[in-house]
């Protein structure tokens, strides 16, 4: 128990891996953004590799001397209008990058709501139907993945939007974090 404290008091998240610690620390920092924003790209890099390679940079990063997970570098902005599907496909990573992590927004539909959605419907109406849905939930999702195939989602309900609340496992979305393992193929 103290170590959970401690980790919390050092500001990190206590999780059990390192992934899951990038991807809880990704969402704590989009959580500070709040709400309605474009998705947001992440590069993870082994803070320790970091720390020999460029330390000016991680000491810029408030890297300690003890930090050995992961770091979070965001990049520039996706492109306006592209679909994040044909986004994804267009990335290439350095060797020096370990992983990856995606924050999207999305509208999470009720068990059994497919079975009504609209055939042959377009884009729109399909945006309209979802936007008319009983019980739909929006959500924060922020996926990670490393080189070597492991994965992690948080998961933040918009109504339940404190840390406390963040569903997190490697298989809450495995669309999105296979797409993300894609970029290292």
């Amino acid at each position: 128990m103290s170590d959970a404290l401690d980790a919390l008091a050092g500001g990190k998240p206590p999780a059990a891996s390192p992934l899951t610690r990038a991807a809880l620390e990704i969402d704590e920092y989009a959580a500070t953004l709040g709400w309605d924003l474009p998705a947001r790209l992440f590069a993870l890099v082994d803070s320790s590799a970091l720390r020999r390679q460029d330390p000016r940079l991680a000491k810029q990063l408030g890297l300690s001397a003890d930090d050995n997970g992961l770091t979070p570098v965001e990049q520039d902005e996706l492109p306006a209008g592209m679909e994040l599907d044909k986004f994804l496909g267009t990335i290439a990573w350095p060797e020096q990058v370990a992983g990856c992590a995606l924050v999207v927004e999305r509208q999470m539909l009720p068990p059994g709501a497919e079975q009504t959605r609209p055939k042959n419907a377009t884009e729109a109406q399909i945006a309209e139907w979802v936007a008319n849905q009983p019980g739909r939930e929006e959500v924060r999702i922020t996926a990670a993945v490393l080189r070597d195939g492991k994965k992690e989602i948080a998961l933040r309900l918009r109504s339940k939007d404190v840390a406390r609340e963040v569903l997190t496992g490697p298989d809450l979305v495995p669309g999105l974090t296979e797409a993300l393992l894609a970029t290292f193929s």
